[in-house]
């Protein structure tokens, strides 16, 4: 298979268990991320969403190797990443920007210091010049003043430290960037810049992002796939529009039916699919499909085994045992 043929990045099986202190020298395994696989094609961007807690997070977290993880294989353009060796060259082309822009940068270091901290710890300049240059060309790339690089990250506003942590996943040239819901601590006014930044970014530096939200707006706006979680399981997997106007798992129709509409005459007559009950806890998960306890359409056979997750239409994955029934 040739490189351009070659998805960058393959995810098979993974798993992210927490061993949680339950009582008495007891510890019980919180399955954070449990069994799941995808593909990520070279300059596509793939939505990741979910509500709170259902592992989005971890799934990003784990392919770069920030937790270790359980089970499962990542494999980075062809190769998988099982020795420190992979690992390390793999942290060379592949990056993360981080939800929260007020806690990630570090307080005690001018903008210029935190922008080169990927550059120092890799040794990617031969001389401060050439440092120093490398540091005003990744600030021209998102938006930042040459003025801004010796001032210190408390005097931006938000959206500004989002760019500077944007600026510093840039700096190793990276391929593969997890935006870890990069907008959701922004104004709205300010997502927007930030989201067709990234877009940009992405035509000019050919980037490939796995894009954590639970902004069904944002994701649809800027991804080309869109792959649904729940309690650690992944539901539904399919090109942006189709996930979006065609969704088949209830879950993905329940999440979609809550999106805001701007125009109030279709929103008045559209149909919010309101589930029942909360989301269980991941320490103690429900049997066969995680998603039975709030779903309408459940059976028996859905407490017995977790449906596989198969490709329904082309390109359009689901893991549902009644999936043809519920949409006929």
């Amino acid at each position: 298979m040739s490189t351009e043929e070659r998805p960058l990045v393959e995810v098979k099986h993974l798993k992210e268990y927490f061993p949680i202190n339950t009582g008495w020298f007891k510890t019980t395994p919180l399955k954070a991320v449990d069994d799941v696989s995808f593909i990520i094609n070279r300059g596509e961007t793939l939505g990741l969403v979910g509500e709170s807690g259902c592992g989005k997070t971890t799934v990003g977290r784990t392919i770069l190797h920030l937790y270790q993880p359980t089970d499962g294989e990542v494999i980075y353009d062809g190769k998988p990443i099982k020795t420190k060796e992979d690992l390390t060259e793999f942290r060379k082309k592949s990056t993360m920007v981080f939800q929260d822009p007020y806690s990630s940068l570090n307080p005690r270091m001018t903008v210029s210091d935190i922008i080169a901290e990927p550059l120092d710890v890799h040794k990617m300049y031969t001389d401060p010049k050439a440092r120093e240059q490398r540091i005003l060309e990744l600030m021209d790339h998102v938006g930042l003043n040459s003025e801004h690089a010796s001032r210190y990250a408390h005097e931006f506003s938000g959206g500004q430290r989002q760019r500077i942590g944007i600026a510093r996943a840039l700096a190793i040239n990276p391929e593969f960037i997890v935006c870890d819901e990069p907008v959701s601590a922004l104004d709205v006014s300010i997502q927007a810049q930030v989201i067709n930044m990234f877009d940009e970014l992405q035509d000019q530096l050919g980037l490939t992002y796995l894009f954590i939200a639970h902004d069904l707006l944002v994701v649809r706006h800027i991804s080309d796939r869109i792959a649904v979680m729940y309690l650690g399981k992944m539901v539904e997997l399919a090109d942006a529009e189709e996930a979006y106007n065609h969704p088949l798992h209830p879950y993905s129709k329940s999440l979609i039916s809550a999106v805001p509409i701007p125009d109030p005459k279709i929103a008045r007559s559209s149909k919010r699919i309101a589930l029942q009950g909360d989301i269980p806890s991941p320490l103690n998960a429900p049997s066969g499909c995680p998603f039975r306890t709030r779903c309408p359409y459940a059976t028996d056979v859905c407490a017995e085994s977790m449906p596989p997750f198969e490709e329904v239409e082309k390109g359009h994955f689901v893991a549902c045992h009644r999936v043809r029934e519920i949409n006929g």
